[in-house]
């Protein structure tokens, strides 16, 4: 069952019970779009402890706020209770919640095209917002007050702009003069939120947009005091060149290419990336322009590709050449000799390990890793196939650096 159809379920239950039961929020908007919703969402006048005795498992994840989520066929479906909030002194939760009717409850959500209804039993739509007069527009506009639905929730500020991005839709000039007045105040939304909210801006193919609404609201500048003037602009133009589909490291490096890596890594260390995306992004902005030498010994370029971020670095160089207005031929020629190369040579066992390196002669330490390093890019040259062959190698090696 698809989380619709259990959606659909819980629907028809809570109707059967007497209860008024209605989809809510992005797959209403995404239905009038005709794109495919990700998630459905069931607002329903039931209060969580009614919802709770008509469906058997269910995980009350927020019922001080009205949401409850039902377990059912494999799905979990999202049910809150129609609702008004308020207080917000934090920017991101209210100090109090009410439950109320479906046009209260529209009325405290964020944006108009996210603040509709439907009913699928019925085939109708509520809307108290006029949603649907701003998704014929294509206009993304907050419900009511700007300047009120932003300082309930900092974190809408850069949703606005992900919706503007994900939708192809226009920001309201109210909306979006609110967004700048506001823009500060995104310091106060949590690390963790701010990058979810970028990595959805940046990972999408319309990625350059996002950017320079990011720039344009000063949202760059807040969340990266150093994100501005050429280097800022250079980074939104090397994003346009990427793939349609990218991952997020690969999309962060493109936004930081304008920058030297020291000053860009310290930077994303705000938004308390996980220790492989921090090592993703590392690879690709130390080894810029490292492709660009097409005739670089074997071992290098394996040693490059040993690496599982080889072939974003690859599309990585091609953006930049693309901004500079300059040839990618050696990325052509690099990209070729790559292609060549099997699998099975890229990573090989390294023909002897420290403890036969030492039973060679080799003074444990220091010593044992650089011959261990000089053996293994021999071996990767192709100049070593065998064991025999590798402690031959090592015996010239031993002889030849104890004897300075």
């Amino acid at each position: 069952m698809s989380n619709r159809d259990a959606a659909y379920k819980v629907i028809r239950r809570l109707h059967k019970e007497g209860y008024t039961a209605l989809l809510a929020g992005g797959c209403v908007r995404d239905r009038l779009l005709e794109r495919p919703a990700k998630d459905y969402d069931v607002v329903t006048d039931a209060v969580p402890e009614e919802v709770t005795k008509l469906f058997r498992r269910t995980l009350q994840i927020g019922a001080q706020f009205g949401v409850v989520m039902v377990l059912t066929d494999g799905q979990q479906v999202e049910v809150a209770t129609f609702r008004t909030e308020g207080g917000y002194q934090d920017g991101r939760h209210p100090n109090h919640v009410e439950f109320g009717s479906a046009t209260e409850d529209a009325s405290r959500r964020d944006f108009t095209v996210n603040g509709m209804f439907y009913d699928p039993l019925t085939k109708e739509v509520l809307d108290f917002v006029n949603g649907q007069r701003d998704l014929e527009k294509r206009i993304l506009r907050t419900i009511g007050d700007p300047d009120e639905r932003f300082g309930e929730d900092y974190l809408r500020l850069l949703r606005a702009v992900r919706f503007a991005v994900k939708l192809e839709f226009t920001i309201e000039p109210a909306t979006w003069a609110a967004i700048g007045k506001h823009a500060p105040k995104i310091t106060g939304v949590s690390a963790e939120r701010i990058a979810a909210e970028l990595e959805q801006i940046l990972s999408h193919p319309n990625r350059a947009k996002g950017t320079q609404l990011l720039i344009d609201s000063s949202l760059a500048v807040a969340i990266f005091d150093v994100f501005k003037d050429t280097p800022a602009a250079f980074g939104k133009t090397i994003l346009e060149h990427l793939p349609k589909t990218v991952d997020f490291p690969l999309s962060l490096a493109a936004f930081w290419a304008g920058f030297e890596t020291k000053q860009a890594l310290n930077q994303c260390k705000k938004l308390r990336l996980s220790n492989d995306h921090l090592k993703h992004v590392r690879f690709l902005l130390q080894k810029r322009d490292v492709l660009l030498d097409a005739d670089m010994p074997i071992s290098k370029l394996k040693l490059l590709m040993h690496e599982p971020y080889f072939w974003d670095l690859l599309s990585f160089q091609k953006a930049i050449q693309a901004t500079k207005g300059e040839s990618d031929q050696p990325l052509k020629q690099i990209k070729k000799r790559a292609m060549e190369i099997d699998e099975k040579d890229i990573r090989p066992v390294p023909l002897l390990n420290g403890h036969e390196l030492m039973s060679l002669g080799a003074t444990p330490g220091p010593m044992v890793g650089q011959l261990a390093q000089e053996m293994y890019i021999a071996q990767l040259e192709g100049q070593l196939n065998t064991k025999q062959q590798a402690e031959q190698w090592c015996q010239d090696w031993l002889a030849k650096h104890k004897s300075i």
